[in-house]
């Protein structure tokens, strides 16, 4: 059964509506979604590691270069001295028609000073958890849902995934046959000043459906949004972000939001807010809770946070009022330019990208399950319509599934702590500037 009739008929049978303050708190019902979105990894890199930690969870330990090579991933601490391109050529390079061998190809920046670098083979590495410090990632999708075969919607970087996981397109425009498919470029921006605030100079690129990238446009666009159709039906949501500018600020590149009354009200630039927002009893219907750059996992400029800011957000609603009626969705934005051995379904010159980690944390999310079902960033998108009874948008959530699959709604799971390194109150009282993506 779909997930929307199954939550219809738990609402019905009580004569609910679709508001959120008229939903019974009962088992089986969602009145919370947490999208919490990371950086930059693939589940054959973070979960190397332990390939086999749920059982038959897919996850490679070798992959095939473009000379035929079978080259073993070894290990890197999360916190690495490098980043790798993750730009649509770079897809293209790795993908290789539906090969997947070209990860090789994949250009590599060291940062400044970094000694050693490049190592060996740098595409083909998973992360280093000797020192533990995945564990709070191993223990949420061993005790909850971990899908693997979750594809990032598209085929680029950030900048365009921040724009899929809300709104299910890149395109600048509703009737628009082109993607927004680069991150942006054309002037030196050392404050991360991008979207609809950018200065003149600034473009991004846009693929169109041969698969040229010749055009290109200012970065502020205008289309409906998820956040649209949550304020036409009364659902209040909440976007948490570093900073206005940044390429993982969503909002900022859409108009209507970036100039009107939602950024506002709805738009907080400061992560940690989202823990006292908890604490508080003040979180929103839906939220979406972005990192810094430092509690991110991007390579080259995390600090091995990361995984501790997931577990922080996690261990305050699984501590708090929320938890009995709360979905948590954790995925990462895009693949990072990591090798990884699925290839993706392809729909257009954009979509699919490739695999990013899902974990579905929920008192009802199935126990240790491995979902096989094909996701992507419109599986979201989808299943926060069906919750909340909201039209589709028409984008990536048309043809996406529900992620019904992930729940088990006869079912309460007791909530257990996430053990991290760092807690909510390291996170709260952190008074360090949060760094921007420095995202190439």
């Amino acid at each position: 059964m779909r997930l929307i009739a199954t939550v219809s008929m738990l609402l019905a049978s009580l004569g609910a509506t679709a508001a959120h303050a008229q939903v019974p708190r009962h088992h089986g019902s969602i009145l919370n979604v947490v999208v919490i979105f990371q950086e930059n990894r693939t589940p054959d890199n973070l979960f190397g590691s332990n390939p086999n930690f749920l059982p038959g969870v897919d996850i490679a330990t070798s992959g095939v270069n473009s000379q035929g090579q079978t080259v073993s991933l070894t290990a890197i601490p999360l916190a690495n001295n490098y980043d790798l391109s993750h730009a649509h050529s770079a897809f293209v390079s790795m993908y290789d028609g539906g090969k997947m061998d070209g990860a090789n190809n994949i250009p590599v920046t060291c940062e400044k000073g970094a000694q050693g670098c490049p190592p060996t083979n740098p595409q083909f590495k998973y992360v280093d958890n000797s020192t533990g410090i995945l564990d709070p990632y191993f223990q949420l999708a061993e005790q909850y849902t971990f899908a693997d075969r979750m594809f990032q919607t598209n085929q680029g970087p950030s900048f365009p995934a921040h724009q899929f996981i809300i709104s299910g397109t890149s395109a600048p425009t509703a009737d628009s046959d082109l993607f927004a498919s680069e991150n942006p470029a054309g002037v030196t921006n050392p404050n991360n000043n991008t979207g609809c605030t950018a200065p003149s100079g600034e473009f991004v690129k846009l693929i169109d459906p041969s698969g040229s990238e010749a055009q290109k446009m200012y970065p502020c666009y205008e289309h409906e949004t998820l956040v649209d159709l949550l304020d036409n039906a009364g659902v209040s949501w909440k976007y948490y972000a570093p900073s206005a500018g940044s390429i993982w600020t969503g909002p900022n590149a859409i108009y209507h939001l970036r100039f009107g009354s939602d950024w506002t009200n709805d738009v907080v630039l400061n992560p940690a807010q989202v823990l006292t927002d908890i604490a508080n009893g003040q979180l929103a219907t839906v939220s979406w809770v972005i990192p810094t750059g430092q509690e991110s996992d991007h390579a080259g400029g995390n600090k091995g946070l990361g995984p501790s800011w997931v577990a922080s957000v996690v261990n305050a609603i699984g501590q708090s009022q929320y938890w009995d009626n709360t979905v948590i969705l954790i995925t990462w934005d895009d693949w990072g330019g990591w090798y990884d051995h699925v290839a993706p379904s392809i729909y257009n010159s954009y979509e699919y990208g490739f695999r990013v980690p899902l974990i579905v944390v929920a008192p009802f999310a199935k126990q240790g399950y491995v979902s096989h079902v094909t996701h992507d960033f419109g599986s979201i998108l989808k299943f926060i319509e069906e919750v909340y009874h909201l039209p589709s948008l028409g984008y990536a959530d048309s043809r996406a599934d529900d992620l019904s699959d992930c729940f088990d709604f006869h079912r309460h799971n007791r909530f257990r702590k996430i053990a991290a390194p760092y807690d909510g109150k390291y996170f709260i009282n952190d008074k360090t500037p949060p760094t921007d993506p420095d995202d190439d």
